[in-house]
């Protein structure tokens, strides 16, 4: 199982996951991104990223919200295809 980035992410961009994250496998482009993605690949699910978000954006991946079922897809696709995963951000307003 991994983690998974979900909305409130978006335009947030805090980092404090980046900083407890053992594994260093939280990641983004400056300049590129408006969110933060978590490599499913790399993640071992050890949970340190969840409490450090301060907007509540991370969750397991057999958690994340209905609403925001496609952030599995998106947190995926980022390390396959960057472009693709911020055309599929971009179509999402955060929320208010």
């Amino acid at each position: 199982m991994t983690y998974v980035i979900t909305e409130p992410c978006i335009g947030t961009m805090d980092k404090s996951c980046v900083d407890v994250c053992p594994v260093d496998c939280i990641h983004f482009e400056e300049g590129s991104d408006r969110m933060l993605y978590i490599n499913p690949e790399e993640c071992i699910d050890c949970g340190a990223c969840e409490p450090a978000c301060p907007v509540t954006a991370i969750y397991p991946e057999d958690a994340v919200p209905e609403a925001s079922e496609i952030f599995k897809v998106i947190n995926a696709k980022w390390y396959e295809d960057p472009e693709a995963a911020r055309a599929m951000v971009n179509q999402i307003k955060p929320a208010s």
